[in-house]
């Protein structure tokens, strides 16, 4: 299976992926049973696959969208987020990047891990230049990129609807 065309330029997922980024909540944006409010984590996340997509695109992005945005588990204050964050699939003719984001907390106390957050960011470019595809090397990397394109099908049917 071909997933890339040949004569086009890309960079790996890999390449511009963030895999360990530790965030410390220890600040007052808490309910009061201690728990950190998801806005305040989806903006946090936001602004990391923000950084990936300039990265990858070299170009300012911005947020058009957030996909499949699933919350497993609350956020307790003086968690420490371990974020991991790839571009998943590039759309060059539209300028439009899907990131995925992976988040998990990880308690100071017992050091034990509980998956928080998953989602999928939707960014254009700022400018009409073209930008690097995205080339997947892994089997992982590879069903990320099939899985972004569904997932873009997806949108395209709920706006026309």
């Amino acid at each position: 299976m071909q997933i890339i065309q040949k004569d086009r330029q890309g960079k790996p997922a890999s390449e511009t992926a963030i895999d360990n980024h530790k965030i410390k909540i220890f600040d007052g944006n808490t309910s009061l049973d201690e728990v950190i409010f998801g806005g305040r984590v989806l903006n946090l996340v936001n602004d990391i696959a923000r950084e990936v997509a300039t990265s990858h695109s070299e170009i300012k992005c911005n947020t058009v969208a957030v996909d499949s945005l699933r919350y497993f588990a609350p956020i307790k204050r003086g968690d420490i987020l371990i974020c991991k964050v790839q571009v998943n699939n590039v759309w060059i003719e539209d300028n439009i990047l899907e990131v995925g984001s992976t988040v998990i907390a990880e308690d100071f106390r017992s050091l034990e891990q509980k998956k928080i957050l998953s989602a999928y960011f939707i960014f254009k470019t700022i400018d009409d230049i073209e930008i690097p595809e995205v080339i997947p090397y892994s089997l992982d990397e590879k069903q990320r990129y099939l899985d972004a394109e569904k997932r873009k099908n997806i949108r395209e049917k709920k706006s026309v609807s």
